[in-house]
């Protein structure tokens, strides 16, 4: 079966429940990517879907998700497997914070707890001199904003990954594997009042860790840029040529 233009998205979590008043991840990615409901098709790997034949679409991206990669859950490790096929069979994929991860663990990286500790609200990205040329980040110029929210990390990229962008306290922010293949550790499907929501929700640990939600609250900040990478995913993506 053919979905001709369609993008394929794996849901491998839902919002925090606070959010989900919001919709899910799916809606969201949807929405900032610019693409209509009947753009999209959604599986829900967390709860036992069946991933289809990724060949048949555009394009898949990978949501975040409030699971750990390092626990090795079977629906993710499942998951891993048919996204290393996916990415060495050449079809256009895009992860987010945990699919980021999760694409970096399938193509033999390494995740685990962020040494930096938790990244959590609006923070500046600064690209690499290999994203110049990146068809997802060089229009972007070399700093950007972006809404982040996460406690691990990819410690290790993939044999022959290529480092696109980091923070101060996130060394792999993004990477490219081959020509169609891109992870962002960073939320571009996050609004402003996602952000804030998350951090609200997220305060109790956050003064437990030092940090100040409030301040963070504040510090909230529109990132269109982030936004724009998914877009540019979508524009090219459906741009390649299908086999």
């Amino acid at each position: 079966m053919s979905f001709d233009r369609c993008f394929l998205i794996v849901e491998t979590g839902r919002p925090l429940p606070s959010m989900r008043r919001y919709g899910g991840f799916p809606h969201w990615i949807r929405v900032a990517a610019g693409l209509s409901e009947g753009d999209a098709v959604v599986v829900d790997v967390e709860h036992g879907a069946a991933l289809p034949d990724a060949g048949d679409f555009s394009g898949v991206i990978v949501t975040g998700s409030g699971a750990m990669v390092t626990d090795r859950a079977d629906w993710s490790e499942r998951s891993a497997t048919w996204l290393r096929d996916a990415a060495h069979a050449g079809v256009p994929l895009f992860g987010i914070c945990y699919g980021h991860q999760l694409l970096a663990h399938a193509l033999g990286g390494e995740v685990g707890e962020n040494p930096r500790g938790r990244e959590m609200g609006t923070y500046d990205i600064q690209t690499t001199d290999a994203a110049s040329d990146d068809p997802l980040f060089a229009a972007g110029g070399t700093r950007f904003a972006s809404q982040t929210t996460h406690l691990q990390s990819v410690l290790r990229l993939p044999d022959g990954a290529t480092l696109l962008a980091h923070s101060e306290l996130e060394p792999h922010h993004a990477f490219r594997w081959g020509d169609r293949a891109w992870g962002v550790q960073f939320h571009p499907e996050f609004s402003a009042t996602h952000m804030r929501g998350y951090i609200r929700a997220r305060s109790g640990p956050l003064y437990q860790e030092g940090l100040d939600p409030v301040a963070l609250v504040a510090a909230v900040r529109a990132a269109p840029e982030a936004r724009a990478v998914l877009q540019r995913f979508v524009r090219l993506a459906r741009a390649l040529p299908r086999d």
